[in-house]
Formats: C-alpha cells, sequence, structure tokens
C-alpha cells in the first residue's frame, strides 16, 4: 500500500510535468530550466497536496468545537495563511531533502569502496524489507524522535530561541499556525529533517508520505479545537489539546519556563514521557508569548520576519 501511494504521487506528477510544464518551457523557449522545473514541481505538487489535506482535517474541527471565537480582527491569523503558502509551496524539508541526494550518494560510494552497505533501517532490521507498512512506520518513529530533540533544542539555545519566538508569538492559534515560523528557522528545520531521512535510507518514493503524514500531524496540533485523545490516547499521540499547553502564556516562569518547556513532541508524547518533559493537563491555555514585541505578534509575514532577525541578531551578540 505504501509502494502504491508513492507509485501514485509519482504517476500524477510525472503526468503533470510531460503533459503541462513541459510544453510549457518548449513553448516559451525556456528548456534549460527542465531540470529545475521538476524539482519545482516535486515540492510544490506535494506542499497544494499537505494544504489540502490539513484544510479538509482541520477546518472542519475548528468549526465543531473552537477553543476561542476570534473576532474581526483576524489580521495575524492571515498572516498565518501567508506563511503556510509560502512555506508548503516551497516545502523547505523536501527541497534539503534533494539537495542532500549528491551527499547520500557521495556517502554511499565511500562505503561501497570499502566494502560497506550503507545502514538504513532495512539493513539494520532485514525484516522491514518484505515489510514495507513496517518500514515506514520505522522510519516516522525514528524522523519524530529526532523532531523531538530539534523542538527541544529550539527552546534551549538564545539564538535559536530568538527565530522560534516568531512561532509562538501567535495568541490567535489555528491550524494555520503551524508554518508561522522564521525562514532561517525553517532552513535549519529543513535541513535537520531531510539528514535524517536520508541517512537512515528513507526510500524517495515514500519520503513524500512522510512529509504528508508529519506535516498533516502538525497542522492537526496547532488547531483551535477542544480536542484531546482521552486518557489513554492522549500517551499515544499528540492532540491539539496538548500542544496547546506547549504554547501556553504560563511557561514564562517556573518548572515549565521556555528554556526548558513541555510538550515538545510532534507525533508521539512518548518521547516527552521518557525524557521527563510531559505536562498532562485538563484546560485549553491561553497562547503567545510574553517575551515578543507587539510587531512579532501582530505584524505582516514581512514585518515578523525582519522583526525575528532583529532577535535573531541580538542573540547572537548577546544583546536579547
Amino acid at each position: 500500500m505504501i509502494d502504491a501511494i508513492g507509485s501514485a504521487y509519482v504517476a500524477v506528477k510525472e503526468a503533470i510535468f510531460d503533459h503541462a510544464l513541459l510544453p510549457t518551457l518548449y513553448a516559451l523557449g525556456l528548456m534549460a530550466f527542465e531540470e529545475a522545473a521538476e524539482e519545482w514541481l516535486d515540492f510544490a505538487l506535494l506542499g497544494a497536496l499537505t494544504v489540502f489535506v490539513s484544510v479538509a482535517v482541520c477546518l472542519p474541527l475548528e468549526r465543531w468545537r473552537p477553543v476561542e471565537e476570534h473576532g474581526p480582527d483576524r489580521g495575524p491569523i492571515r498572516t498565518d495563511v501567508t506563511y503556510t503558502l509560502l512555506s508548503r509551496l516551497g516545502l523547505a524539508p523536501l527541497f534539503a531533502f534533494v539537495l542532500l541526494r549528491p551527499v547520500e550518494a557521495a556517502w554511499a560510494a565511500g562505503l561501497a569502496r570499502l566494502g560497506l552497505i550503507p545502514p538504513t533501517l532495512e539493513t539494520l532490521i532485514p525484516p522491514l524489507r518484505d515489510a514495507p507498512l513496517l518500514a515506514f512506520l520505522a522510519y516516522v518513529v525514528v524522523i519524530d524522535f529526532a523532531e523531538y530533540w530539534r523542538h527541544r533544542l529550539q527552546h534551549r539555545f538564545g539564538w535559536w530561541w530568538a527565530l522560534h519566538s516568531l512561532h509562538h508569538a501567535q495568541r490567535q492559534m489555528t491550524f494555520w499556525t503551524d508554518d508561522r515560523n522564521h525562514f532561517i528557522d525553517d532552513l535549519v528545520a529543513g535541513l535537520w529533517f531531510a539528514l535524517v531521512a536520508t541517512f537512515i535510507g528513507v526510500p524517495p518514493g515514500q519520503f513524500p508520505l512522510l512529509v504528508l503524514v508529519m506535516r498533516v500531524a502538525e497542522s492537526l496540533s496547532h488547531a483551535n479545537v477542544r480536542l484531546d485523545f482521552g486518557r489513554i490516547g492522549r500517551y499515544l499521540i499528540v492532540s491539539p489539546q496538548y500542544h496547546r499547553v506547549h504554547h501556553a502564556l504560563d511557561h514564562a516562569e517556573g518548572r515549565y519556563a521556555r528554556v526548558h518547556g513541555c510538550n515538545f513532541a510532534v507525533l508521539l508524547p512518548l518521547w516527552d514521557v521518557l525524557f521527563g518533559t510531559a505536562r498532562f493537563v485538563r484546560d485549553y491555555p491561553a497562547t503567545g508569548d510574553r517575551s515578543g514585541s507587539e510587531r512579532l505578534a501582530r505584524g505582516s509575514w514581512w514585518g515578523t520576519q525582519v522583526e525575528g532577525a532583529k532577535r535573531f541578531a541580538r542573540a547572537l551578540i548577546g544583546r536579547g
């Protein structure tokens, strides 16, 4: 099933490229950009798919049982929509994955000269070769573990928090908030994601589905909906309620201060439980970041990017 989904995605991409994009390039005399156009189509198509699925899943839930009714001033939410469209139609993780393919090939060639096989999950756990669904789930678990630590480090280092605080500045959190990130932070996150995916041997055909699952899960976790997964489910999958606690205003002081934080997991609360960062409560707290400026919370895409860059620069020189 996993391979069939990946094959279907590739077939659709190739059909669009062969019957729409390639003839357009030919008609405009831009055949020199054929390879670049094919790569752009790859991540643009996947980005559009993730936006479609996220809207289809999250929007009805937000209308069903919203945590808070957002007033007529929806400027910050419109800014988040802009972030999502720019991020997912550019899709930094896939772009980084494409860039890292030559690195993967060189690494594999170097190991081959030494008579070694690259240590993918299938070579480390041979039964996964005949069980693509289990292999895919294993990839998800490893990627999620890596994402937990990336997220935790974003709160630990001053320069990284200066960038990541843009994400936490949103006071009207919705499923669009997932992509509210500084451009530099997105690049770092994309490279982190792609490096892990490359060196555990995620097949190119499965990478789009892996990105889709992770991105839709993150969108749902930010949704403005009163939804948790019950007494047992809350320990299995990150819910909107669980992640909303991560964004709570009360993290400014005490045990859950930003430098430590809680509920970092993207998909599996297991990592928070194992490493002592889980916080299970029943409420739906107000969100935002008291350390951020008004421009960081309510500015346009460009305004928040500039403000985030200023915070980043101050952190680097030790003044933030």
